[in-house]
């Protein structure tokens, strides 16, 4: 009863605050201003997809904003006028009135004129010449608003372009260049393309070792008096261009501060010639006089070389390497000419200020599981940023958790303990050569980690992994893994009798602590193309994985052509499977805060030789806050098997399985300051590839889709900056399994983050 009140209070206080007048405390003479329409009038055929982006742009440009609305009501306009300015000195009066609250915006004919104005240069930008833009006001109830229309005839097109015709090789070089000219006939004329043009041949030309050069000494001319509403254009090299910047420059010395401090910087200057320093394999003066860095290490993450024409790609993929290799705190690279007697060359100056060597940090973490569990983490970080004077990062990270679960049938706790130890060098360790030219330094990373898990009502788990391979990028946008070697090795001990009872009851929980043995190489690829913030309207982010385990061991023990008979090494069976997963994603950005999010997830594994199933680290699962929100975390399928409510006490109701397809879409929206809203719907499930008689339903069959689950529902996601907390409230639609088997009550999911 008391729920109802509180909402029928709230829902009084937003209909008082959006009928109270926004209006009743202006002065004489003064109006609300509302908002702007924009019409357009055109003679001529406008598609009405050209009509609308015209439309929407002139808006954008529109000032001021008007107030800001809330389910279509000024609630902070009417907070501000709510709120008596004698009484906002300070207190919580002053935090409504000026925080909560929003002063009103007040029409000004001046700032509404001035938009004219913009409106029709925009037009002119677009090639909408001699057309007008008038402005006209409608007042009802002080509240104004500013209508403009906007006469627009017949865009004009390009009819012919021509480009610097010198003799001098800054002309010709551009001319070399102009197939790809953005500048094409038949074209509309666009200021906006004129500029990209522009900076289409600055990029160019610093490719080709124009360090000076500038968009701006580049003009175009253009007569818009040829008729039939078309142009001709004209592009000129400035008279005033220095004579630098049509001179194309060649590399002399590349020096390298590698101990570089601000305090530093006269004597640098002053020392020209490079008396401390020495001469790299590369032909690098590298000065170093700490010896701080190995002689090699600039050599692999620079690109220039003595003689070779200065470009652009080499300069930025040379800085990039610096400055993400992790071991500098500043990288700063100037570029000068110098004098020589063979012809233009720069010489070419990084100042690196390395970051602090060795780091230690402490972290303390506190978390609450859905199935009642309450604990938190110890663990300390130090870190070594130079360990082999390489730029090698080492890492050691030992940690300590503690878990304690209280419900009405259970009293159990969890202990955790490990260690994490990283090695990782700015290079590829191989026999072979690997010459990747990319803006990111290759990574050769080793990993050992052990991990000691104990429940004092279930069991004890001995975790060790290794691993040894390869971290590649093209781009900010994609990265590549090669693990030449993965080890995991897993063995339980003191199975407590109530658990090993409840594993004579369900075999499946076996799986989950059975023991293991994995070995064998991996391959990620990931794509993000939201890795470099952008405006684009469509983002994609792409993750695929293929690991394989046990092949080779099981060629040279025999253990494929043993079937029935299970090869040990260190009395653990070894895992042979083949596994591959997909994780695709797609974000359309349907207004600046309105996102259409869509995923699609598959996978499969398939055991063989020594193994019968897919080991439980890497078998699939169903459910959870970042899966099928409407059902259970990791407990729904396989297929349309059902766990029968007699097992409902079990430790631990997770479904392993060998297949997975699953898809998810959600709408996402702002609601108000860091509230966001979202709806969605998943649908999915797992499935095994052999059947499996203590789970009936499990098998992958032709009628899948009649076994895929769905669920729907919505949520709330607040937004602090250095996290996401989101809540999702969420219903099942369709079960894979007969309904009368569970309640059709909906599942609450508190997680951090995004599902996907």
């Amino acid at each position: 009863m008391k729920r109802r009140y509180d909402i029928l209070f709230v829902g009084i206080l937003l209909t008082l605050l959006s009928s109270c007048s926004n209006t009743k405390h202006l002065g004489p003479g003064e109006n609300l201003y509302v908002g702007a329409k924009i019409k357009i009038e055109t003679t001529d055929k406008l598609s009405p997809g050209k009509r609308r982006d015209l439309r929407e742009e002139l808006e954008d440009l529109a000032r001021p904003k008007p107030n800001s609305k809330i389910l279509g009501a000024r609630l902070k306009l009417s907070v501000y006028n709510m709120v008596d300015s004698s009484k906002a000195k300070k207190g919580i009066n002053r935090w409504l009135k000026y925080t909560i609250g929003e002063p009103p915006v007040i029409a000004s004919m001046k700032d509404l004129q001035k938009n004219a104005e913009i409106f029709q240069n925009r037009l002119e930008n677009h090639g909408y010449f001699h057309d007008t833009v008038t402005l006209d006001t409608s007042i009802k109830s002080k509240k104004l608003t500013a209508i403009y229309t906007a006469h627009v005839t017949t865009q004009y097109t390009i009819h012919k372009v021509t480009f610097p015709q010198g003799d001098d090789s800054l002309s010709v070089t551009i001319r070399s260049h102009v197939k790809r000219t953005l500048l094409k006939p038949k074209q509309p004329f666009d200021l906006d393309v004129i500029k990209d043009e522009r900076s289409r041949i600055d990029a160019r030309l610093k490719e080709r070792g124009f360090f000076y050069f500038s968009p701006d000494y580049l003009v175009i001319n253009v007569d818009s008096t040829i008729g039939n509403h078309q142009v001709d254009m004209n592009m000129l090299i400035k008279p005033q261009t220095p004579l630098d910047a049509s001179r194309s420059y060649r590399i002399n010395d590349i020096v390298v501060y590698a101990d570089y401090h601000v305090n530093d910087d006269s004597t640098i200057r002053a020392d020209t010639s490079f008396s401390r320093a020495y001469i790299s394999t590369d032909g690098y003066k590298i000065i170093d006089p700490k010896n701080k860095f190995n002689k090699k290490l600039f050599d692999r993450l620079l690109i220039f070389k003595k003689d070779s024409t200065y470009n652009r790609t080499s300069h930025n993929l040379s800085l990039n390497r610096l400055v993400t290799l992790g071991v500098f705190r500043f990288v700063k690279a100037r570029f000068e000419k110098t004098d020589t007697a063979t012809g233009d060359y720069l010489n070419g100056f990084y100042y690196l200020t390395p970051a602090q060597r060795q780091s230690i940090r402490f972290t303390a973490t506190a978390l609450t599981k859905s199935n009642n569990a309450t604990g938190g983490q110890l663990s300390i970080n130090w870190l070594h940023r130079n360990l082999f004077r390489g730029a090698e990062q080492f890492t050691v990270g030992p940690y300590i958790g503690l878990e304690k679960q209280i419900s009405s049938q259970r009293n159990a706790s969890t202990e955790r303990a490990g260690i994490d130890v990283q090695l990782s060098v700015p290079r590829i360790i191989s026999p072979f050569h690997f010459k990747l030219k990319s803006g990111y330094a290759p990574k050769t990373k080793f990993e050992i980690s052990y991990e000691l898990f104990r429940s004092d009502t279930l069991y004890t788990l001995n975790s060790f992994t290794a691993s040894y391979g390869y971290v590649w990028k093209q781009k900010l946008e994609n990265e590549k893994t090669f693990n030449l070697v993965n080890i995991s090795y897993v063995r339980p001990s003191n199975i407590q009798p109530a658990f090993q009872r409840e594993i004579d009851t369900v075999i499946t929980l076996y799986r989950t602590i059975e023991p293991q043995l994995i070995f064998g190489p991996s391959f990620n690829y990931n794509y993000n193309s939201q890795a470099r913030p952008n405006n684009k309207p469509n983002n994609y982010y792409v993750n695929l994985n293929a690991e394989e385990s046990g092949s080779l061991v099981g060629l040279l023990t025999h253990a494929n052509v043993n079937k029935g008979k299970q090869v040990d090494i260190f009395n653990v069976p070894f895992s042979e499977y083949i596994r591959f997963e997909s994780d695709l994603r797609y974000y359309h950005n349907i207004t600046k805060y309105t996102v259409f999010a869509a995923r699609f997830w598959g996978g499969i594994g398939y055991a063989y030789g020594n193994s019968q199933f897919m080991p439980f680290a890497k078998a699939f699962f169903a459910g959870g806050t970042n899966d099928i929100r409407a059902f259970r975390s990791r407990a729904l399928g396989p297929g349309s098997y059902f766990t029968p409510p007699k097992y409902s006490n079990l430790f631990l109701p997770e479904q392993p399985a060998d297949i997975k397809l699953e898809s998810s879409v959600e709408l996402r929206e702002k609601l108000f300051s860091i509230v966001r809203g979202a709806i969605f719907v998943d649908a999915g499930n797992v499935w095994t590839l052999r059947k499996d008689t203590a789970r009936p339903g499990a098998q992958f069959t032709g009628n899948f889709l009649s076994q895929i689950a769905v669920g729907a529902g919505f949520g709330l996601r607040f937004d602090l900056t250095i996290l996401v907390l989101r809540l999702d409230l969420a219903y099942p639609i369709k079960k894979p399994y007969a309904s009368y088997l569970s309640s059709n009550k909906p599942v609450y999911n508190l997680a951090i983050g995004y599902p996907f």
